[in-house]
Formats: C-alpha cells, sequence, structure tokens
C-alpha cells in the first residue's frame, strides 16, 4: 500500500530534511572543498520536500536514522 504524496514526507523511515540557509549551506560547500554541482541532487518536487518550500539552488541537510548528515542540492 503506498502513502499519498502529501503524506510520504513524515513516514518514519524517510529521513529528515532541512533546508539550510544560504551561509550555512556555503560553509558546508567550503567544509567539504566541494562546488554546489559536486554534491548529490534532490528534485524541488521530491516526495520529502513537499511543503518545504524548497527552491532550485538550495543545499538541504539529511540526517538518517543513525544521525548520518548528507547533503543534497535542489534542482527543478
Amino acid at each position: 500500500m503506498s502513502l499519498p504524496e502529501r503524506e510520504a514526507h513524515s513516514h518514519e523511515l524517510v529521513p529528515q530534511h532541512k533546508l539550510l540557509p544560504k551561509d550555512e549551506g556555503e560553509k558546508i560547500l567550503a567544509e567539504f572543498r566541494v562546488s554546489r554541482l559536486q554534491i548529490p541532487k534532490i528534485k524541488v518536487k521530491d516526495a520529502a520536500l513537499i511543503g518545504s518550500g524548497a527552491k532550485a539552488g538550495q543545499i538541504v541537510e539529511v540526517t538518517r536514522l543513525d544521525d548520518s548528515k548528507h547533503y543534497r542540492l535542489v534542482i527543478e
């Protein structure tokens, strides 16, 4: 049974997605010495981003159940 798209982001197995402020995103890129184009991408229409107000070009911090943090660039 699949969840309606609007509820998929709140499922217990979907990791937390947090939009980072621009300055914090730039700090993360500098820390890892990578450009925006070198980090993995996530589409603005991804179910995990529904209702977040995410826009192309923003960086999202994904916190998994084991508390590891991963970063994604929002794309159209």
